[in-house]
C-alpha cells in the first residue's frame, strides 16, 4: 500500500492461491553475504489469516484475511512498546468477508480499513481518540465500491485528506479508480472516478501531488493530481505509462532518496501465482521516473523460489525491506545508479541491471523461522514489523550497519 501495501482480494485471487500444508522444507536460504535480521518478538495469531501492517508509535494494526478457522473480518490492535507485540484489542468488522489495507491519517486522528465482498465493499473509518480502542465514525459504501475495496491508500494532497479506493472488478462491473475526500470524516464525498485496469487497479502511490497506479496488466500510470501542471485530485492528467516486465502489477513505491535528494526511481512489485505457506513468484522491477512522460525499467530483483508483496523503505539509509511471502523478508541496497551493471549482471533480454547477481541483498528476516507467509513490512521507529499470513506479527531489528 501495503506500502504500501497486498494479497487481499479473496476471490480474484481464489484461483491463483491454494492452501496448502507446509514445513520448514521450504526454506529459502539466503545468499553469503546476507545477514540475518535479529528476531525480537511475535504476536501469534493462529485462527485467522493475517493480512496487512500498520504501525503508528507504539500501537500496530493488523488486518485478517479469506477464511481460516475464522473469517477475515477482525482487525487486531497490538502493544509494541516492547518487544514482543502484545495483543490489545480486536475489533470485529461487521458484514465483512476479507479485509486489506490498514492505515491511519497522517495526524493519526483516524483509522481506515478496506472492506471486501459480503454485502458490499466499503472503507471503515474510525476514531482514534483512543488509539487501541478505535471507535465507528462512518461506513463509506456506494454502489461503486459495491464489488470490494480491495485496497485504500491515505494521503493528504494539498493539505487535503484524501482516500484512493481501488475497486474490484465484479458484478458485470471493471475495476476502477475512486477517490474520496475525507475532510468530513463522517460524511465522505466522492471527487473522482474512472473505470481503469487489466484486469484489476490493485493499489496506488501518492505523493508530491504526484498518483501512480497499479494496473495489473496495463503496468503503471503516472498521473499529476496538483504537482506538476493543470492536474488535480478531482482531475488527474496522466503524463505517462509503462508496462513492466511479466505485468501483474501490485504495488509502487517511489523512493526520494534522503542522501542525494534524487526522486528517480519507483519500485513496482509484481505479484504472481502462489500457495499460501509454500509458494509465490513475482519479482521487484526498478523504473526510472525522471523523465514522467518516458518511464523505462531498468533494473529487476528476483529470488528464486518467491515472489514479492509489499514494501517499506528506509529512504534515510537507502535499504528497501521487501515482503517475500514463503521468503520471509529481504533488503535490498538501493543506493546509487541501479541502471549501471556490467554485462555479467545484465538481463540478456531486456537489458535490465539484475540487482541479486550483483550482490544488493544484505540482509534477510524469517528464513529460518519456517514456514512464514510474509504479506507486509513496516519500517518504524528503528524497527521493522512484518505480518505474515500463517503466524501473526513479527517485531525484527532493522539492517544493523549501513550498506558499503
Amino acid at each position: 500500500m501495503p506500502m504500501r501495501r497486498s494479497l487481499k482480494g479473496f476471490a480474484r485471487l481464489a484461483a491463483a492461491l491454494s492452501v496448502v500444508a507446509c514445513n520448514s522444507d521450504n526454506a529459502i536460504l539466503p545468499p553469503t553475504g546476507s545477514q540475518a535480521l535479529a528476531v525480537l518478538g511475535q504476536g501469534v495469531v493462529t485462527d485467522r489469516y493475517t493480512g496487512e501492517v500498520f504501525v503508528r508509535g507504539n500501537v500496530a494494526y493488523t488486518t485478517t484475511w479469506g477464511s481460516r478457522q475464522a473469517p477475515g473480518n477482525a482487525v487486531n490492535i497490538w502493544d509494541v512498546s516492547g518487544n514482543v507485540p502484545t495483543l490489545v484489542n480486536t475489533v470485529i468488522v461487521p458484514n465483512a468477508a476479507t479485509l486489506g489495507d490498514v492505515q491511519t491519517s497522517d495526524d493519526g486522528q483516524l483509522l481506515i480499513v478496506a472492506t471486501e465482498y459480503i454485502p458490499d465493499g466499503s472503507i471503515m473509518i474510525y476514531s482514534l481518540a483512543d488509539p487501541v480502542h478505535p471507535q465507528l465514525i462512518t461506513r463509506y459504501a456506494t454502489a461503486l465500491t459495491a464489488p470490494g475495496v480491495h485496497t485504500a491508500e491515505v494521503q493528504r494532497v494539498n493539505g487535503k485528506l484524501y482516500a484512493f479506493l481501488s475497486i474490484d472488478p465484479g458484478g458485470g462491473n471493471q475495476a476502477r479508480l475512486v477517490i474520496v475526500d475525507l475532510s468530513d470524516p463522517a460524511a465522505p464525498t466522492q471527487v473522482f472516478t474512472a473505470v481503469m485496469g487489466s484486469p484489476y487497479v490493485h493499489d496506488v502511490y501518492v505523493r508530491d501531488g504526484i498518483l501512480i497506479t497499479a494496473l495489473w496488466n496495463q503496468g503503471i500510470t503516472i498521473w499529476d493530481i496538483g504537482g506538476v501542471g493543470t492536474g488535480s485530485v478531482a482531475n488527474p492528467i496522466a503524463l505517462g505509462s509503462l508496462i513492466t516486465a511479466g505485468g501483474q502489477v501490485h504495488n509502487v513505491w517511489w523512493y526520494h532518496n534522503a542522501l542525494t535528494g534524487e526522486e528517480r526511481y519507483a519500485f513496482v512489485g509484481q505479484e504472481g501465482p502462489g500457495s499460501i505457506g509454500s509458494s509465490s513468484i513475482g519479482d521487484i522491477h526498478v523504473v526510472d521516473v525522471s523523465n514522467f512522460a518516458s518511464p523505462r525499467e531498468v533494473a529487476f530483483f528476483h529470488l528464486d523460489g518467491a515472489g514479492t508483496h509489499n514494501f517499506s523503505v528506509d529512504e534515510s539509509r537507502g535499504i528497501l525491506y521487501a515482503a517475500y511471502y514463503n521468503g520471509g523478508v529481504r533488503a535490498i541496497d538501493i543506493k546509487g545508479d541501479l541502471s549501471s551493471c556490467d554485462a555479467a549482471n545484465r538481463d540478456p533480454i531486456y537489458g535490465r541491471c539484475d540487482l541479486a547477481s550483483m550482490g544488493r541483498e544484505i540482509a534477510h528476516g524469517l528464513a529460518e523461522q519456517q514456514p512464514v507467509y510474509v504479506w507486509g513490512v513496516q519500517l518504524s521507529g528503528g524497527r521493522l514489523y512484518a505480518s505474515d499470513m500463517l503466524n501473526g506479527i513479527w517485531k525484527l531489528g532493522e539492517v544493523p550497519f549501513p550498506p558499503d
